[in-house]
């Protein structure tokens, strides 16, 4: 039987491939990023209970710091490309970050929490906090384009990082609600609170190891060689990116508006109303999430195959046509049944619903997955474009717009409810399913999503970047390379 050629061979590219297990110890960050999550959604708890800081305060300091969070990440750009120490640049910045951020959380939930310091104390904590995640998280996400430039391979490396990140926020609510929270009375006390910021910060810190172990090999200077000759880098060459580098902006576009879309869906209140008042039942919404674990994951897996024989590009389109057909399904199931007998158990209006929020679940993974390779490719061809090898750079002038839209997910479902009426109270289970009720949340629910997805589908029409060009991207960056070294091996006979 024949050898299947690699795609090195099918495509006349020389790919810079990855092993499995240094994927697998990279997507151990899920271990950092999620283990931190999970504490940070105790933030407001610890803002009440430790420095008694009011509810409207803590909303208004959440989401300053939330704007915050993203004018720090293009600004990491300039740290990023100015550090270069024999320990490497990637190593060092993850380390750095944990350290920073542990500090500040350390600080907030446990060394002054319930020690007489009020609002302004916490807001310095928090920022500290913001300052160490942006570090980690910005250096992480520059991670996959330097371990592996081969486009059958990079949509795996987002297979694992989207397995963790699924996973292990479910195992740390477990662990926090299930098994820590018992043990402190069954009540968010600050005892309880500095049991968990220890437990989490130890979980980063295991994932930080990890992934140290798992780059070293791509810790070095050239993986960071563009090129043209290396110049310091200038706040215009942000603005330059962001003005020339088209899937850059499709890119923004396109994954922005599904996120504030989807973010605004998942807020606790809409939940509620669509959970607690509409299906009348709670207890589905953490049935769902469960069950849900394992099939999603597969179908990242089934995605990330899919990427890797079409382009990311195209992964993208399809599983968003998937995705807004599946919305529209759900959305005509709710309004011809009568939504109460979802919450009966084992009922066919139950067993069906599930399975269109299996399908929607695992399709929206794949359209997760699709976006981390194409997040890779957006850098090679900056690479292609300008000369410059600036992953920082990219990721980062993202991630400051991206956070920006999607900060104002919690106001828009705020002022949803506030439509309903809801402007002193939050809506409560029980509560009686008016039919304003009804339409409301299922413009939330399913219609802001497809209106992201067909912000996606248009953005994506304006974005040359397919498996084809990709293909053309790494010819031309390897050419260009063997033409810089042929012409440094030149400048030093002479």
């Amino acid at each position: 039987m024949s050898k299947k050629p690699t795609a090195s061979e099918l495509d006349g590219v020389q790919y810079r491939k990855a092993k499995l297990w240094q994927i697998i110890l990279y997507a151990c960050n899920g271990l950092v990023g999620m283990s931190v999550y999970s504490l940070i959604n105790l933030a407001s708890y610890s803002a009440s209970i430790g420095y008694g800081v009011t509810t409207i305060a803590i909303g208004y300091i959440l989401t300053c710091t939330r704007i915050l969070d993203g004018v720090t990440d293009p600004l990491l750009a300039f740290v990023y490309d100015r550090v270069n120490t024999r320990f490497g640049k990637l190593r060092v910045l993850l380390i750095a970050g944990y350290l920073v951020e542990a500090l500040g959380l350390l600080c907030m939930f446990v060394l002054f929490s319930s020690k007489g310091f009020g609002w302004i104390a916490f807001t310095l904590f928090y920022i500290v906090y913001v300052i160490g995640y942006t570090i980690t998280n910005m250096t992480a996400q520059t991670i996959p384009a330097i371990m592996s430039n081969d486009p059958r391979q990079r949509p795996t490396i987002g297979v694992w990082t989207t397995a963790f990140n699924y996973l292990v926020p479910m195992i740390m609510m477990m662990v926090l609600n299930m098994v820590l929270l018992p043990r402190f009375g069954g009540e968010y006390n600050q005892s309880f609170l500095s049991a968990a910021c220890m437990v989490c910060l130890v979980m980063a810190a295991l994932g930080t190891v990890l992934v140290c172990i798992g780059v070293t090999e791509f810790d070095r200077p050239e993986y960071f060689a563009g090129l043209k000759k290396k110049e310091p880098l200038k706040l215009k060459d942000m603005a330059e990116v962001l003005a020339h580098n088209r899937p850059l902006q499709c890119y923004i576009a396109s994954n922005a508006s599904d996120k504030i879309a989807q973010q605004t869906a998942s807020q606790a209140v809409i939940t509620t109303l669509l959970f607690g008042i509409v299906i009348g039942n709670m207890g589905i919404s953490t049935l769902l999430t469960v069950i849900s674990m394992i099939p999603s994951i597969l179908f990242a897996a089934v995605g990330a195959k899919y990427a890797g024989k079409h382009g990311s590009r195209k992964a993208i389109v399809t599983w968003t046509w998937i995705s807004m057909g599946i919305s529209l399904i759900t959305l005509g199931f709710f309004i011809i049944i009568d939504t109460s007998q979802i919450a009966v158990m084992m009922s066919p209006a139950m067993i069906l619903y599930v399975l269109l929020t299996l399908a929607q679940n695992g399709s929206n993974m794949c359209i997760t997955t699709a976006n981390t390779s194409f997040m890779a490719d957006t850098i090679d061809y900056e690479l292609d474009r300008s000369g410059r090898y600036v992953p920082a750079v990219v990721t980062g002038t993202y991630s400051l717009i991206d956070k920006i839209i999607t900060a104002f997910s919690a106001t828009v479902a705020a002022g949803a409810v506030a439509i309903l009426g809801y402007t002193t109270t939050m809506p409560q289970p029980g509560e009686t399913c008016t039919s304003a009720i009804f339409w409301v949340t299922m413009a939330v629910k399913f219609g802001l999503p497809v209106f992201g997805w067909i912000c996606t589908l248009v953005a994506m029409r304006f974005c040359g970047l397919d498996k084809e060009e990709m293909v053309n991207v790494q010819k031309r960056i390897a050419e260009k390379k063997e033409q810089a070294r042929h012409q440094v091996i030149m400048e030093n006979l002479q």
